[in-house]
């Protein structure tokens, strides 16, 4: 965890202070009403999340550190409903729905709200976060913070939070999901950069979450590079397969230049020449990112392929070679066509590199089509020519479905627009369809009707 930076603590310090010399509070002080506490949540709250906004896009290493600031009673709890579900959600589950491992930061920020003075207030804005923290997390873990808990009305609080619902990992599964969307719009998310080997193996996931996010957004990473730097310089690192998914995802998603890059670059040699299943090891995790995020931009891919070096004489050059190709010269060139084909043909059909091959074409014809207009939809026409091409050479079902569904959405936005049926453009579209969607395979004769059916209007009683 990284240190917060002064200039973020004194604009707190002043926060708090304008807080503590408030007349809201001083009213809230004498009088004790809900409402009144209501009023400084109001007129203060909107101050500390637009510092937090600000640190999150800066700084995002240093959020664990703010949001301990904001652990004191100076500031009156305010903001802490926040803090307290950004906590919970920051958390990696597994595959049952329940934490890797205990969350410290969670039952910190937990324990001093339930021993602050404004207690009864904060509560109010807590429940759901509760509820879904312990439901992640293991009985045991539970029980010791509540045993801790000498007051016997936060004691109760705490148990009516522990939901019997929650035991079924299916309502576990939906809760986080409904609890996820109400924080789906703010940025919250941060990391540690593992500085050891055991770091490493503990921090990975979260690592890769953090980076596939902060690569994702319209966010300031300059404040990473240090720590990038750092990470791919730990030759401590090299053996490691969970080291090889980081620094792909820092290749595909992290401009670097100079030295960075050459740095970059060396971590990516030492890996494939000193790991002998370093070129499977690559095409998996590949594999698992294509399948993640749906599509990989063709300027990431030369991005990546930027900084493999190809005086290694392995799967990795053999791969880039082709996929340079396909994004330079385009994916509908001949010269591309031919590359492809003939890699293609070297390799077993269902084999890791055809996969991923066969996505990195599929994506290209997912970003022609969804950026395609539908005033373009002669364009449509022109492209199912290298539908045929591709289609021949894959000659994989999936990938042929892919275009199936790609072309259905296509074809759906165009009868929106045309719906004229003596139009010549309904007419173009419902000619070609007939034709080319039952070549492909992709409809018989009866689905092809079915589309340009028309449906009766219900007879007004």
């Amino acid at each position: 965890m990284e240190n917060l930076d002064p200039k973020y603590s004194t604009i707190l310090d002043n926060i708090k202070n304008t807080i503590q010399l408030s007349p809201e509070l001083n009213k809230y002080l004498e009088e004790e009403e809900d409402e009144d506490y209501k009023i400084l949540v109001q007129n203060y709250e909107g101050q500390i999340h637009d510092l937090y906004e600000r640190v999150a896009n800066e700084n995002p290493l240093q959020l664990v550190a703010l949001e301990n600031y904001l652990l004191d009673e100076g500031f009156e709890g305010l903001y802490l409903p926040k803090v307290l579900g950004y906590s919970v959600l920051r958390g990696r589950v597994n595959p049952k729905y329940k934490y890797y491992r205990p969350q410290n930061h969670f039952r910190d920020v937990l324990n001093f709200i339930i021993n602050s003075s404004n207690f009864e207030q904060i509560k109010q804005r807590v429940g759901q976060s509760v509820q879904i923290g312990f439901a992640l997390s293991s009985d045991i873990w539970i029980t010791n913070i509540i045993e801790n808990v000498e007051n016997k009305r936060v004691k109760t609080f705490l148990l009516s939070q522990k939901l019997l619902k929650y035991r079924d990992e299916n309502i576990r599964r939906t809760g986080l999901v409904k609890y996820r969307k109400q924080f789906q719009s703010l940025n919250f998310q941060t990391a540690e950069f593992p500085v050891s080997v055991q770091d490493l193996k503990l921090e990975a996931g979260s690592l890769k979450d953090f980076l596939f996010y902060r690569a994702n957004g319209n966010f300031d990473n300059t404040s990473l590079i240090p720590y990038i730097r750092a990470f791919l310089s730990n030759d401590a690192f090299y053996g490691e397969k969970s080291f090889l998914e980081v620094t792909v995802l820092i290749a595909l998603y992290f401009p670097l230049s100079g030295e960075d890059k050459d740095i970059l670059t060396r971590s990516l040699d030492t890996y494939r020449n000193s790991q002998e299943n370093a070129t499977e090891h690559f095409f998996t995790f590949l594999n698992k990112l294509w399948d993640h995020i749906g599509t990989i931009p063709p300027q990431n891919e030369l991005m990546l392929s930027s900084v493999l070096s190809r005086n290694i004489s392995d799967g990795i050059s053999d791969y880039y070679n082709v996929i340079d190709l396909v994004h330079t010269k385009g994916y509908v060139h001949e010269d591309a066509i031919n590359a492809v084909r003939d890699y293609y043909y070297k390799h077993e059909g269902l084999s890791l590199e055809n996969e991923n091959i066969r996505k990195t074409i599929l994506g290209n014809l997912t970003i022609f089509l969804s950026n395609l207009t539908e005033a373009e939809y002669t364009e449509y026409f022109e492209i199912n020519k290298v539908f045929t091409v591709y289609m021949d050479i894959f000659s994989n079902q999936k990938f042929n479905q892919s275009l199936k569904t790609l072309s259905m959405s296509y074809i759906k936005k165009l009868l929106k627009v045309f719906k004229d049926k003596r139009s010549k453009e309904y007419q173009d579209i419902k000619k070609f369809v007939t034709a080319t969607f039952q070549d492909f395979g992709f409809m018989n004769s009866k689905q092809v009707a079915e589309i340009f059916k028309t449906r009766r209007k219900p007879r007004k009683a």
